[in-house]
């Protein structure tokens, strides 16, 4: 019995009874930004300047290069200075004119590089090392250009009250609130020895309180290096957050690196149409075609001074079918050998001689053309 009609749909929302949902959940489905950022994704972004980097990586290194600098030429910074001012004011007692105020000008320059410029150095050499530990070679002005989106005060506004800036304030807090509950531990201990300082002489004195000062900053740029490498590896986890992709930007990427497959897939074929086309057109230079009869067709020819026989076409089922339609256009042979064409079309590809394990089956072949060829002529 025939029975007419579309087959029956699934149950509705509508014939339940239920309400039908106003979206299509489908829309959404590639809109997360799931996908962690491919490699090209990252390098764009660093030329936009958007790496992960923490400037309190550049301060803990700089504040230990800068007082371990210290540190280390204290005395020599001490007896450097304490020379200079007394020869300043064992000279102040000379006739003050222009050479004399030159000359002394001149000496605390000299002083001052002498001390400061070791350190100075220091400095910049670990600040620049630090930046290209973080985010490598990279020279990049998009941060630093102008640009009129900045101006809108409705966009600062929203930079003001946005994530990144809340968690940059509570980070700052909890930096304040830290460092100054250390600084306050250290300070504690070292109150009561202070006011002994009125008993000591002047070099001594500065001593002490150098040893305090360079004690309390190195431990509390102990704490700020702890800080930093938090914070560092924060940077690196937001930034990953921020260039996170959907599926469809990973999809897109893909098609704009790679090429459309759709493309690619014509090009493909274009090329195949092309290769057949130049096979076909060798064809009719064949010497003989050699068949499965129906599923193979292979087109041997050879010339003299050739080492062996070279395949010059090959096709399977509909390809072979035109190799020896147009074989019979040309009046070239057709022999049909089956082992020996699957085993041609398998082993050998176009443009190739013959293997040496087939020159046997192959020269009978040949001989049996040229026997026929003979036979027609005569």
């Amino acid at each position: 019995m025939e029975i007419s009609g579309s087959p029956s749909a699934p149950c509705s929302s509508e014939a339940l009874g239920r309400p039908r949902f106003p979206f299509d959940l489908q829309l959404f489905a590639d809109g997360d930004k799931t996908e962690e950022p491919t490699a090209k994704k990252r390098a764009d972004a660093a030329k936009k300047g958007q790496v992960g980097r923490s400037q309190e990586m550049n301060t803990a290194f700089v504040l230990l290069v800068g007082f371990f600098s210290l540190k280390v030429l204290w005395d020599y910074i001490y007896h450097s200075i304490a020379d200079y001012t007394m020869y300043i004011f064992s000279n102040m007692n000379q006739t003050v004119d222009t050479e004399t105020v030159v000359r002394l000008f001149i000496g605390m320059v000299t002083v001052l590089a002498k001390t400061a410029l070791p350190i100075m150095i220091g400095i910049m050499l670990i600040g620049l090392a630090i930046n290209f530990f973080q985010v490598g070679l990279i020279f990049s002005t998009e941060k630093i250009e102008p640009k009129l989106s900045n101006l809108n005060p409705i966009n600062g506004i929203g930079r003001i009250f946005s994530k990144r800036s809340l968690v940059e304030l509570v980070k700052s807090l909890l930096r304040i609130l830290i460092i100054g509950g250390f600084l306050y531990v250290v300070l504690k201990h070292e109150f009561l020895t202070i006011p002994q300082f009125i008993y000591y002489d002047l070099g001594t004195s500065l001593a002490k309180i150098a040893d305090i000062i360079f004690t309390m900053a190195f431990k509390i740029i102990g704490v700020i290096l702890v800080i930093a490498i938090l914070d560092y590896a924060y940077q690196k986890w937001q930034t990953t957050q921020d260039l996170k992709m959907t599926k469809q930007e990973v999809k897109d990427e893909m098609k704009q690196s790679e090429g459309d497959p759709q493309i690619k897939g014509k090009i493909r074929q274009k090329q195949r149409q092309m290769a057949m086309a130049r096979m076909m057109q060798e064809v009719p230079k064949a010497d003989v075609i050699v068949t499965n009869p129906t599923h193979f067709a292979v087109a041997l020819q050879y010339k003299k001074g050739m080492a062996a026989p070279v395949v010059v076409a090959k096709g399977q089922d509909l390809v072979a079918q035109k190799i020896k339609a147009i074989a019979r256009e040309h009046r070239i042979a057709i022999v049909e050998n089956k082992p020996l064409a699957r085993t041609l079309y398998a082993t050998v590809e176009i443009g190739y001689a013959v293997p040496q394990e087939l020159y046997q089956s192959v020269a009978e072949v040949l001989a049996y053309v040229y026997r026929l060829k003979h036979r027609r002529r005569a």
